[in-house]
């Protein structure tokens, strides 16, 4: 410093004071900067956190392990034909749980659109209803030479591709020229059944096919429904048609498909007895590996609560059993070889109790998730021997049939086509009926809160925190009229929730908790809103919630990555029977426990913005010492979420599975009368504020409940507005 000192002094007056400018500027930025790596930093300074913003995906797993470990010990306890015969029934019922009821059979109303001959076979186009209005474009493939009048038929579902079953012409053909029927059918969102059309472009408005299904997913499983119970049904009326050909062998019916598939073909194997032998390829594994590895995969792929309920895909096998089963696989495919092998494990000793071991066998061949030769070959050889069809097994050179020849529908789209029903519209529907039922418990409300309560702990997955730790101290810093400390508290997993303090000199009795979904150091710069409360004598508590700031999101995105949200996470706590915003509300209320015991306040408040306004609802109605509410730009319900179109995926984590028809944020923000309640720039399911009617059908719910309170005083409801009028509408909240 005195070699600086004496360098400035030996300049000339003007270069001194640029110098010192300089240096002030640079002690000043060093100082800022200082400032934002002390609020910004918690965990990554602590080695023994340092993989905390995977802290979400690992207790959510962590979780999942538990479960399949206890039906692991169930599964291996099984030894006697009856034991195993036990659990087949259990299975089947358990997944009727998990999947949901079909809907009732209705008339296919099946279509040829187009027939021509090729070389050996023919082929038909063919569209079907499998539920009133719901088409299913397909293509019906018929050998020129049946032995004995009458041929065994495999149905082939198709995995991810845009193209759905005509990138798959390969297998397909040389089934049918081994004398095989074939019926292949586009999954929904793929083919010419895209939910997403987008005429200017001729393609979906999402990049990948498993996009298409688990944005429409989200929208089922906020229903109580699953989009797994919607492959599954189109691939049981697929089998309700090919029994009305004359052509198909009824007691010869196989089922085959890879990657996406390879899960519809042991998913339908598994509720439809018709189907005598199946070949699911590139998908079998289990939860446990896929859980360490993938993680879990789109919408179709997971059932409601599966893992909590005792499933794992070995189930899938199991309850088949003696049917002949092949499972194709590769060794170093995505979906990991290993939990295929223990997956083999489990389900042989069934076969071997029933005396069919020969019915149950697994093909792998050295390659990623792909399919290969030997593999094809095993596949044609294994239904040419359980359907008593000898032939040559090898795959052979074929010529592929063009797009326009396996074009079904008029325009090459049901969309376009046809219209029809969708996903989504037929999820409408069932929502609507649902929140029929709610809006009629609305109208005895002292009983409905009360049973509002217990419905959002229970399908939040919420647990009551039993105890709180006492925190970790990480640091301090001082700034004009008060402090910022750095805390590190247990969360209800092995992670540690950072957080920091902000404490007015002169700490008043008052304490806030301010949450942000891009985290705690969002509004914490001097001048910002956390500082506005400070400086009005309110101790502000801002916490980085686990999957937020530092805790998150993490690595994980899986095949399903919309605008920046992971909806496979959120699928993962699905199937463990909890929900990312029931977890994030028990450290909330952890939160709030640990301000009442460390900092003694005597009134606790919360403020939050945009999609973390449920977490604060949940945890304001489980926790009444949280005794005023401030909810910025929030959007209005769930049911506004499934019942729009088009919905913002930022708000997915927000949201419980199975609520619609059982409680809604209308219903929680109800139940905190006659505490203070503030909502200001409220939104739909999209974040648009200019949808009045849809939004003003939520707010009138919340009024309702504060004028049977007679506490309408109490709720303040505003439009948008600018940051001055905000201040004081916040004023008033919080001094009245």
């Amino acid at each position: 410093m005195k070699k600086v000192l004496s360098f400035i002094n030996n300049r000339s007056a003007s270069s001194r004071v640029i110098l010192i400018t300089l240096l002030l500027t640079l002690f000043a930025n060093i100082a800022v900067k200082a400032q934002e790596e002390f609020i910004q930093g918690g965990t990554q300074k602590w080695i023994g956190f340092s993989d905390a913003p995977n802290s979400l995906y690992h207790y959510i797993a962590d979780q999942a392990y538990n479960y399949l470990d206890t039906r692991s010990a169930k599964v291996a306890a099984l030894h006697s034909l009856s034991d195993w015969q036990q659990r087949q029934k259990w299975v089947r019922a358990t997944l009727t749980e998990v999947v949901g009821a079909f809907p009732a059979k209705t008339p296919l109303n099946a279509k040829i659109t187009k027939s021509f001959n090729k070389d050996g076979y023919h082929v038909e186009n063919i569209i079907y209803e499998s539920q009133p209005g719901y088409y299913v474009t397909s293509s019906l493939f018929i050998p020129d030479v049946i032995k004995n009048g009458k041929a065994p038929a495999i149905i082939y579902c198709s995995g991810h591709t845009n193209t759905g079953y005509r990138s798959y012409q390969n297998i397909i053909i040389n089934l049918v020229k081994k004398g095989f029927v074939v019926f292949a059918f586009d999954p929904m969102g793929q083919g010419e059944r895209l939910q997403y059309y987008n005429s200017e472009t001729d393609k979906s408005n999402f990049k990948w096919p498993a996009y298409e299904h688990s944005y429409s997913g989200g929208q089922l499983f906020i229903t109580g429904n699953t989009l797994a119970r919607d492959f599954i049904w189109d691939g049981i009326r697929a089998v309700d048609y090919l029994l009305t050909r004359k052509e198909v062998d009824a007691a010869r019916i196989g089922i085959t498909g890879r990657s996406g598939g390879g899960t519809q073909s042991a998913y339908i194997a598994a509720f439809d007895e018709r189907i005598k032998a199946a070949a699911p390829e590139n998908f079998i594994t289990n939860f446990k590996r896929l859980f360490q590895s993938k993680g879990p995969q789109d919408a179709e792929q997971d059932f409601f609560y599966g893992i909590e309920k005792g499933i794992d895909m070995a189930d899938l096998l199991l309850v088949r059993a003696p049917k002949p089963v092949l499972v194709i696989t590769t060794s170093r495919d995505m979906f990991p070889i290993q939990g295929a092998l223990e997956t083999e494990e489990e389900v042989k000793p069934i076969y071997k109790a029933y005396g069919k071991s020969e019915n149950f066998s697994v093909a792998i061949d050295d390659a990623l998730h792909a399919s290969t030769k030997k593999n094809r070959e095993a596949m044609y050889a294994f239904f040419q021997k359980v359907f008593n069809n000898p032939g040559d097994s090898n795959d052979e050179a074929v010529k592929r049939l063009s797009d326009d020849e396996l074009q079904v529908t008029q325009t090459g789209q049901v969309s376009t086509s046809i219209k029809g029903e969708t996903a989504y519209s037929l999820n409408y529907k069932d929502a609507e009926k649902k929140m029929h039922q709610l809006e009629a418990t609305r109208k005895n409300l002292p009983s409905h809160f009360s049973d509002v309560l217990h419905s959002a702990k229970e399908l939040s997955g919420y647990w009551e925190p039993k105890e709180t730790e006492k925190p970790m101290f990480a640091g301090r810093m001082q700034r004009e009229g008060y402090v910022i400390e750095k805390y590190l508290l247990k969360g209800e997993g092995n992670y540690m929730i950072p957080y920091l303090l902000l404490k007015p000199n002169t700490a008043g009795s008052k304490a806030l908790i301010y949450l942000d979904p891009s985290g705690k150091s969002v509004d914490v710069a001097v001048g910002g809103q956390m500082e506005w409360f400070v400086k009005n004598g309110i101790t502000v508590l801002a916490p980085d919630i686990i999957g937020t700031g530092e805790l998150g999101p993490g690595v994980f995105k899986g095949d399903s990555y919309i605008d920046s949200v992971s909806y496979n996470l959120w699928f993962a706590s699905m199937l463990i029977g909890r929900s990312i915003v029931g977890i994030q509300a028990g450290d909330l209320v952890r939160l709030t426990n640990l301000l009442k015991k460390e900092n003694k306040v005597k009134e606790i408040y919360g403020v939050a913005k945009r999609e973390m306004s449920p977490l604060l609802l949940h945890a304001a109605a489980f926790d009444k010492d949280i005794k005023k509410v401030a909810l910025l730009e929030p959007y209005s319900s769930y049911r506004s979420i499934v019942m729009n179109p088009a919905y913002d995926a930022n708000f997915l984590y927000s949201t419980v599975p199975g609520a619609i028809g059982v409680y809604d944020l209308p219903d929680l923000a109800g139940s905190l009368a006659p505490r203070k309640l503030f909502m200001v720039g409220v939104t739909d399911g999209n974040g648009d504020n200019r949808n009045t009617e849809d939004i003003n059908k939520d707010l009138s719910v919340i009024k309702a409940a504060y004028q049977d309170k007679k506490a309408i005083s109490e709720l303040q409801i505003e439009p948008t507005t600018t940051m001055e009028t905000l201040s004081k509408s916040l004023k008033r909240w919080i001094e009245n």
